[in-house]
């Protein structure tokens, strides 16, 4: 039997109101943030067009995810005063600054894909995860 030995207690200064973890734009557990981002890589869009690729979120999600990035600063909002044009989301160049580290996560899914998948079926199945 291993002894695990002890650790240092987490202080509780860990994360101050002003701990840059604090600004990360967006979760990573967040489903739809990411999504967008990658949507608008090519150029400004309009909301049905991100509807598109985005069918599983929900209108109201998806207004909540683009307003959270406008309010990060990552995606802009412009109203035209064409109503045949409406509005569009863009990436502001903060937003186009995650472009890349955003590639390399999606390179270490992509490498690590099949032991992300067996881990998730071990947990989701109690035979596996617990096995007799």
């Amino acid at each position: 039997m291993t002894v695990r030995q002890p650790l240092e207690p987490l202080p509780p200064d860990l994360f101050e109101e002003l701990c840059p973890s604090a600004m990360v734009p967006f979760r990573f557990g967040d489903k739809w943030s990411a999504l967008v981002i990658r949507c608008l890589e090519d150029g400004p869009r309009r909301f049905s067009e991100l509807r598109v690729p985005l069918h599983r979120v929900t209108p109201k999600m998806l207004t909540q995810t683009l307003r959270g990035l406008e309010r990060s600063g990552l995606v802009s909002r412009t109203a035209h005063a064409d109503p045949a044009l409406g509005v569009e989301y863009a990436l502001t160049p903060l937003g186009r600054s995650l472009l890349e580290p955003m590639r390399v996560v999606y390179g270490w899914v992509a490498e690590h894909w099949e032991e992300l998948l067996d881990a998730q079926e071990r947990y989701d199945t109690p035979a596996l995860r617990n096995p007799a």
